[in-house]
């Protein structure tokens, strides 16, 4: 019996330790589980529920504006609307019986055309979708999917994005729908005032305000500033709890872009771009505006382009092998982005080396007998037969590309090269807009002597425009290489609405040349406007320098055949440039024109025209400074006081008058002499003046056949002429005196075709 017992109590004991032990197991799995849930998931769970019983709306901020350089508005953000879906909400709203819903909200249901539920089910997002999509003025499969919108586990999602940037008018409409769960709240929608204007430099937004390409996206971080959040606590149907106080984080508004673009110089790219475009019936045009000292880009144009209000409209009319190809080509500013064989303008590049090198001089002499020889190829002048005996400022106005391959010579593919990369070629200028292309430049070791003569006159390597004219720039303004920019200052106003500046562009700078090496090749740059190729930009009374160049276009791979860019360079004034161009014309077609001098060169002269006359105004910018104009001398010598006013006053000019006489009987300096407008004239009119017949031989080269003999006729100079065109040559030099009624030669030429 004892023992029996002893039995019972050791199975007892034994039963209470496995249960003892399987209690222990099952709370020490709890306590684990709820260690993992409390520690490890805490951060999770405790999400979920606030997410359960807290609604959280962001605030997006208000994109700053982008103004040109004298504070006019290019790009604006509106306030608009946007509609998103609190789908747990909604769930919940769908979810209510007949019974749950108020009288009132029943009648206002029928109103707007929501299905009211009946017993005990509830609606389902087939009974909305048609009353939102209504109101939106959108698909209803699109409302059907945006409610049925799922994680990427399946799972429901907690909210949809519906859409963005809506007008005023279409969200009042979802407002009185007055569904829990549509959201609509305050929004921001990017304009540009004036439609396709500066469109590749401006770029445009997504719908998420987001830039998707130019300044938009260069600057966006500043641009964008930093959205709001408004956090509130729901009750079990999901509406703010009325006594609680929501968190509110104010948005941050974004920062306004000031450019270097300035609208008018702009306008006038604009117009002189599409013009061109039109009269040569070409692939695209390209124009680019630039104050040389500054690195500042004034204007900046291709054309064809785009509306960035609607920047997904218009791609079908570019090449591609889809409709993304085509968007990206319409977006594509071709200035910064692509790259091609410069042609004859790149013979600035090999005339400053040869200059600084002290190779050549004014007095070099050169031959060209129409082609060279040399490393194999066999490589043409422009012109049949050649140009013969030159000097080095002649191959410059002649565009020679025989004296140029001399000249690539002369200098050696070492130097050639050294200076090629000191002015940044083969490396990006650095220019603040996306995209930039660095071009292709050959390295030294791999440079043959074809090579080598090639690259002379401005084939085998590639540039694109803004690095080219960063070169060109150096060449204007004394030496100093400029890094390119379109950002001069981002700013944002105060509390009190004073405008703080953030930052502030400061371009790097590189001495590459000297001062007196540039001058004088700018003087030799002249020449090509007033006797050269680019003669068609003469405009009287301004020194333009400049330079053309046709290139031949490499398709894959081969030079394509009738395919060319044209391009034209210039500057003004000669002796202190303030403002550089670049004209560029890609596979002109109209009537089989292609060369620069007769597709480039006209619109360059129209740009250059509205420049001068904006740069004299009252309303131009001070900061760019005026081009003066000018002005010959008029022979006034034995007229009348008052008619001697009158036309010196239509000349532009100021005049002293000494002695009571009535006739002039003296005057200095002499007719003939050139002088700015508003400079002062002295007129004698007594018998101790200083009559004579001596004039100042005026320079004419550029001149028309018909302007040259008025305004020598005017000083009482006899003209010859030789040849047809333009002047190009005179055999009386400019600012020699001379007697009136003395005979000039005057040398007219048209031949030009580079």
């Amino acid at each position: 019996m004892r023992r029996e017992n002893y039995k019972d109590r050791s199975k007892m004991r034994q039963r209470m330790s496995l249960v003892a032990f399987a209690l222990t197991f099952v709370f020490s799995i709890l306590i684990l589980r709820l260690s993992y849930i409390m520690i490890v998931k805490r951060s999770d769970y405790a999400a979920r529920a606030e997410e359960q019983w807290t609604s959280e709306v962001k605030i997006d901020a208000r994109r700053g504006r982008i103004l040109d350089r004298n504070g006019k508005e290019l790009a604006v953000s509106a306030n608009v609307y946007r509609v998103d879906f609190d789908l747990t909400s909604i769930r919940n709203y769908l979810k209510r019986s007949l019974k749950e819903i108020p009288a009132k909200e029943l009648e206002h249901m029928k109103s707007v055309g929501i299905p009211v539920p009946t017993g005990n089910e509830g609606l389902k997002n087939d009974d909305i979708a048609p009353a939102i999509a209504k109101a939106l003025d959108v698909e209803v499969s699109v409302i059907k999917d945006k409610l049925e919108t799922k994680l990427k586990n399946g799972e429901p999602a907690g909210a949809a994005i519906v859409k963005r940037r809506v007008e005023k008018d279409i969200a009042d409409k979802v407002k009185e729908l007055n569904i829990s769960g549509v959201i609509v709240s305050p929004d921001t929608k990017r304009y540009y005032p004036n439609g396709n204007f500066l469109a590749h430099v401006l770029g445009s937004t997504n719908t998420d305000n987001k830039g998707l390409t130019g300044i938009e996206l260069q600057y966006n971080s500043y641009l964008a500033g930093i959205p709001g959040m408004k956090v509130a606590e729901l009750t079990k149907n999901n509406m703010d709890y009325p006594y609680t106080i929501s968190q509110f984080t104010s948005p941050v508004n974004g920062k306004d872009i000031t450019l270097t673009i300035d609208e008018n110089i702009q306008k006038f790219a604009e117009k002189a771009a599409q013009q061109a475009f039109e009269d040569t019936e070409a692939k695209a045009v390209s124009i680019l505006v630039m104050d040389p000292k500054t690195g500042e880009v004034l204007a900046m144009v291709n054309k064809p382009d785009f509306d960035p209000n609607n920047p997904y409209q218009g791609a079908d009319k570019f090449d591609g092998a889809n409709s993304g190809e085509k968007l990206q080509k319409m977006w594509r500013n071709r200035l910064v982005n692509d790259t091609f064989e410069p042609g004859s303008i790149f013979k600035v590049i090999t005339a400053i080396t040869g200059l600084e090198e002290n190779v050549v001089n004014k007095d070099t002499d050169f031959q060209c007998n129409g082609s060279l020889s040399v490393g194999g190829i066999n490589p043409k002048c422009w012109k049949a037969g050649g140009h013969g005996a030159q000097k080095f400022p002649d191959i410059i106005q002649n565009s020679c590309n025989v004296g140029f391959m001399k000249l690539g010579a002369m200098i050696g593919k070492d130097k050639l090269c050294e200076y090629i990369n000191k002015f940044g070629f083969g490396q990006a200028s650095g220019i603040d807009l996306p995209g930039e292309a660095k071009g292709i430049v050959k390295a030294v070791n791999k440079v043959s002597e074809a090579d080598l003569a090639t690259i002379a006159f401005g084939q085998t390597n590639t540039v694109n425009s803004v690095q080219y004219m960063t070169a060109f720039n150096a060449v204007a303004n004394g030496g100093t290489l400029i890094q390119p920019h379109v950002m001069k200052e981002i700013t944002h106003n105060d509390d009190n609405n004073a405008s703080i500046v953030d930052d502030s562009f400061k371009p790097k700078t590189t001495t590459v040349a000297s001062k007196e090496k540039t001058a004088e090749l700018r003087s030799y740059l002249e020449r090509v406007v007033t006797g050269g190729s680019g003669t068609g930009t003469f405009i009287e009374g301004y020194h333009i320098g400049g330079k053309t160049g046709t290139a031949q276009k490499v398709v894959n791979g081969v030079y394509g055949d009738g395919k060319y860019i044209s391009s034209f360079v210039g500057m003004a004034p000669v002796d202190d440039p303030k403002v550089t161009i670049m004209v560029t014309i890609d596979e002109p077609t109209k009537n089989g024109a292609y060369y620069a001098a007769q597709v480039a060169v006209p619109p360059a002269k129209t740009l250059f025209l509205d420049i001068f006359n904006y740069l004299n105004s009252k309303f131009s910018d001070e900061n760019l400074g005026q081009i003066t104009r000018d002005v010959t001398i008029p022979e006034v010598r034995n007229m009348k006081v008052a008619d001697a006013k009158k036309v010196l006053k239509d000349a532009k000019l100021d005049f002293n008058i000494e002695g009571d006489g009535e006739n002039i009987t003296g005057i200095t300096p002499y007719p003939g002499y050139s002088v700015k407008e508003g400079s002062k004239i002295n007129l004698y009119t007594n018998s101790e003046g200083t009559y004579n017949n001596n004039v100042v031989m005026p320079d004419v080269r550029g001149y028309s056949k018909e302007d040259a003999s008025a305004l020598l006729k005017n000083i009482g100079i006899v003209a010859t002429f030789e040849g047809d065109g333009a002047v190009s040559e005179q055999d009386i030099s400019q600012g020699e005196v001379i007697s009136k009624g003395s005979t000039v030669k005057l040398i007219l030429s048209s031949d030009y075709k580079d």
